[in-house]
Order: C-alpha cells, then sequence, then structure tokens
C-alpha cells in the first residue's frame, strides 16, 4: 500500500513538472512571436534604390530627352510613384499633376518640378527621378548595311555596335572606306576612317571609336 502512495506521489509530480515545462515553452513562444513582429512593425519603410538599368555613367547635368524611360518614386506613395516614357512633344503625365514638361531638364530640375507641384497635395513630398533608359541620344547610320537609319546610342556604343545593330554590312560594302562624321563644337565636322578589315583581324583597335550623339557612321 505504501508503495502504491509514493508511486502515485512521484506520477503526480512529474505531471506537474511537465505542466510547468508545457508553460514556460508556450510563455518563450509567445514573447519571441511578439520581438518578430515588434521587430517587423517598427522597421522604417525605404524609398526605392536606383535601378539596376539606370544607365552608370549619366552626369548630373544629363539632360533628359524625347523617348528616355524615367522612374519616378515619391516618398511613401506608391500611387503616384511610376515609369513612364518622355512622348514626343516633351512632357510625361502623373497622377495630380497632370502634363509635366520632362525634355529639357536634368532630373534633379524634374525633381524639384514635381515635388513643387506636389505641395498642393502633400506636405514634404520627396521625389527621385531616375533615368532608367537613354533612347534620346542617337546615331546614324547609312549607305551599305542591312538596316540603315537612326539608333539609339545606348544599342551601340561603338563603330563596330553600329554596323552589328545596324545588321551588318552588306556585299558589296567597300570595308576599307568607312567613316565616320562628327559635328564639332565650332560648327564644322571632322571624318574618322574606320577599315573594317584591318580591325577584324586585330589591326589598329583604336579606330574602333566611341561613338557620341549625332554621330553618322557612312558605309560606302
Amino acid at each position: 500500500m505504501r508503495r502504491n502512495v509514493e508511486r502515485a506521489r512521484e506520477v503526480g509530480t512529474l505531471i506537474l513538472l511537465a505542466s510547468s515545462l508545457f508553460n514556460l515553452a508556450q510563455a518563450a513562444a509567445q514573447v519571441n512571436r511578439g520581438l518578430a513582429a515588434s521587430s517587423v512593425t517598427s522597421a522604417p519603410a525605404q524609398p526605392l534604390g536606383p535601378s539596376a538599368n539606370m544607365p552608370a555613367d549619366l552626369g548630373n547635368d544629363f539632360v533628359i530627352g524625347i523617348d528616355d524611360v524615367l522612374a519616378i518614386d515619391v516618398w511613401k506613395e506608391p500611387d503616384l510613384s511610376r515609369k513612364s516614357q518622355v512622348r514626343s512633344d516633351g512632357k510625361i503625365s502623373l497622377p495630380l499633376m497632370g502634363e509635366v514638361q520632362a525634355a529639357g531638364r536634368t532630373p534633379l530640375q524634374l525633381e524639384q518640378d514635381i515635388a513643387s507641384k506636389l505641395q498642393n497635395y502633400l506636405a514634404k513630398p520627396k521625389v527621385t527621378v531616375m533615368v532608367e533608359q537613354v533612347n534620346s541620344k542617337k546615331f546614324n547610320i547609312l549607305g551599305q548595311v542591312t538596316k540603315p537609319g537612326a539608333y539609339p546610342l545606348s544599342l551601340a556604343p561603338t563603330v563596330m555596335d553600329a554596323i552589328a545593330t545596324a545588321g551588318g554590312l552588306r556585299d558589296f560594302a567597300k570595308q576599307k572606306n568607312i567613316y565616320v562624321l562628327r559635328h564639332n563644337p565650332s560648327g564644322g565636322e571632322s571624318r574618322i576612317n574606320f577599315n573594317y578589315k584591318e580591325f577584324i583581324k586585330g589591326g589598329n583597335p583604336a579606330q574602333n571609336v566611341k561613338l557620341e550623339p549625332h554621330d553618322t557612321v557612312v558605309v560606302p
């Protein structure tokens, strides 16, 4: 009889211990959930960072042009943030503000313009304008190529890139006599010769110059 009583006491003690451990585990879980929720809700929201597609070589004096693609971010206002391509009239359309002149402005100037217009609706608007694609800077390629025409400079930074973008040389192209016409600040034109045959054989790599806006590649 005494043995049965002792055994019952041992079982009761184990049950109480197990119950205490279970209650402690539940309390710890609730604390952890509370900390996790606190860390999530207290973390300040961050503005959109620069786009991975944003050209890295744009300076502060870059002027937005027609067909450029812009990413406009209004801090904490996702309904006002969007991507927009500059139309042929040089403008973009934005919520609340309507038509906004973009061409001829730098990104910083456009940020200030948009922020000024938003002051009628927001207390202290913070605006970021990023140029995601530069389509306004173009070059021309003429003559014996498959697809002559005007192309965005971003597609073809060099003479060889320009030829490839235009579909390559035609059969009767004078490969040794290709040249680039470039407008000088003084108003005249300079001519930069490019010998395609020489270049593809590894000769004179410096002749594969980096193109500039409004350059014309001529393939006789």
